[in-house]
């Protein structure tokens, strides 16, 4: 058995069965090997930043490590976003890369690039493979810093000729891993929880804010138990829509600039704010030293870095969110929030939008709505980034599926590829990819992928002509002065469709828009739907 032969073992002991990836030459030997495996299959991308989103949409869905594939050189260093991606979000990703021959590494010879210094600040960690018979405990080992504590992505980089170098053992992939220094703590401190269950019993106003590391830890349903056994409310960040449906009577809502401006005069009328698995970060708080010398937060975490970083605590907690919420469910806190639901009520009641849409052609926030409501009650919304990600969470109706999307690095382009990587875990399950006709263009050529391996995968675009957020701000900031924001009429969304066998569907009227949205969600094959809108509506 040689290199790249013990990877294809490593990756069929650790049950990964889709692969997505770019070949190459630095990568050749690992394909051969490839070849030959009757348990691990390949979907092709046509570029190596669609393999990495792809197999975070994969991660997201499954809850396990994915793994993409590129060759050495460009193909790896395209790779570097995608990266940069799901290390902003905590996704689990392996990522495998071929390199040049380890007797000419820092030679700067044809396609050599040093990934591991390239991605330093993007992974959670990076390999550089120098012997074959490092393979499976290094493999073994990258799995296990990708799923355990703080999820993130972790870098293999294989020299070419350790792919086709011969083991000189018997391969033996290992049963466990033991990494010096590594030990994530998960159970949380028994004296800051005893904290949290006294703030919480003194409290009269709590809140807590749910943030995406909540959905990653798996601890929605014993914060929504929690959150119903107490009377407490609930606000979100992005990255956490989907911890409780929105028409839940404890939810109020996505805080932040880009959020609902109830959820955020719930936080600031609050006594404690409990924040589980979010960052705080400018776009949830832009001043929080105000925040902080109005309530007393507590901060849970499993990252001890998170804590603290952008938002003083009053009692920080570092523990698996799931973990410590089981143990405050036992606990009997007997206080009565009654006035304050009500409070949050009013306040929610009379909260006036005083946005303006054009009902012209289509309302992006009516369109967001319909589809939503219409869509199966365990589908995935996938939403890019850009206006359409902000009308996307403002409107999103969650019912028992799952909205994905990038937040901590807002990479355009995100939402077809990821899209792509959520319908192939879940081939039985209901995905929309929903993006502008920037991000669209950013990511079109997955088409390609979409129809070789035919799946039926839901496109909609969202169309005003413009980088809309872009132009949005240099209207508010920069007195109108627009400037290289304008895309034009182009593509051809139909011929686009034609020429990669997708039905098209058109929408340019709220009047048609409820009938269009049936038919494009009742189509059994892969499809684009392109809805009009208004390039003079901004999203706040």
């Amino acid at each position: 058995m040689n290199g790249a032969e013990a990877i294809i073992k490593c990756l069929e002991a650790e049950g990964i069965t889709k692969i997505f990836g770019y070949p190459g030459v630095a990568i050749a030997p690992f394909y051969d090997a490839l070849y030959h495996s009757g348990s691990v299959s390949h979907i092709l991308v046509r570029q190596e930043q669609a393999a990495g989103h792809a197999a975070s949409g994969y991660s997201r869905i499954s809850r396990k490590p994915a793994v993409c594939v590129t060759s050495s050189g460009p193909g790896a260093t395209n790779l570097i976003t995608a990266l940069a991606t799901a290390y902003a979000d905590s996704i689990p990703v392996i990522a495998i890369c071929g390199q040049v021959d380890s007797s000419l590494l820092g030679r700067d010879v044809f396609q050599e690039a040093d990934m591991r210094g390239a991605t330093d600040s993007f992974v959670k960690y990076s390999y550089l493979v120098k012997n074959a018979e490092d393979i499976p405990r290094i493999i073994k080992s990258a799995f296990y810093i990708a799923s355990t504590g703080r999820k993130g992505p972790v870098l293999i980089d294989i020299p070419c000729d350790v792919q086709m170098t011969e083991l000189k053992k018997p391969f033996v992939y290992p049963d466990e891993v033991s990494i010096r220094g590594y030990k994530p703590n998960t159970k949380g401190n028994n004296l800051q929880i005893n904290k949290i269950i006294n703030a919480v019993r003194s409290s009269k106003k709590p809140l807590i804010c749910a943030g995406g590391g909540v959905i990653l830890g798996e601890a929605q349903k014993c914060i929504r138990e929690f959150c119903e056994k107490n009377g407490i409310p609930l606000v979100s960040t992005m990255m956490g829509i989907g911890v409780m449906p929105k028409n839940h009577p404890l939810y109020f809502g996505m805080l932040g600039n880009n959020g609902k401006p109830y959820a955020n005069r719930a936080v600031s009328a609050a006594d404690l704010l409990i924040i589980v698995g979010a960052r705080i970060a400018d776009r949830a708080v832009p001043k929080p030293e105000n925040l902080e010398s109005q309530v007393s937060i507590i901060h849970i975490d499993i990252d001890s870095a998170e804590i603290g970083k952008n938002l003083g605590p009053t009692i920080p907690i570092v523990g698996d969110a799931k973990k410590i919420f089981e143990w405050l469910l036992k606990e009997d806190f007997q206080i009565d929030t009654t006035e304050w639901i009500c409070t949050l009520k009013e306040i929610k009641r009379n909260t006036v939008d005083r946005r303006k849409f054009s009902d012209r052609i289509v309302n992006p926030n009516l369109l967001v709505k319909r589809l939503s409501e219409k869509m199966d009650d365990d589908a995935v919304y996938v939403a890019d980034v850009g206006q359409n990600q902000l009308w996307s969470a403002d409107n999103y109706v969650m019912k028992h599926g799952r909205f994905l999307t990038t937040g901590g690095m807002g990479t355009m382009g995100y939402s077809i590829p990821a899209a792509i990587g959520a319908k192939l875990c879940c081939p039985d399950t209901q995905v929309v990819a929903v993006c502008g006709d920037g991000s669209f263009q950013m990511s079109m050529y997955e088409l390609g992928t979409i129809a070789a391996n035919k799946i039926p995968l839901k496109i909609l675009v969202i169309r005003n002509h413009y980088l809309g957020l872009v132009r949005e701000h240099q209207q508010k900031v920069y007195d109108s002065r627009y400037c290289s924001v304008q895309l034009s009429d182009y593509p051809d969304y139909e011929k686009i469709a034609e020429a990669y066998d997708m039905k098209f569907f058109g929408c340019d009227s709220n009047d048609t828009l409820d009938s269009v949205l049936d038919d494009f969600l009742s189509c059994p094959t892969g499809c684009l739907m392109v809805c009009e809108v208004d390039s003079s509506n901004n999203t706040k």
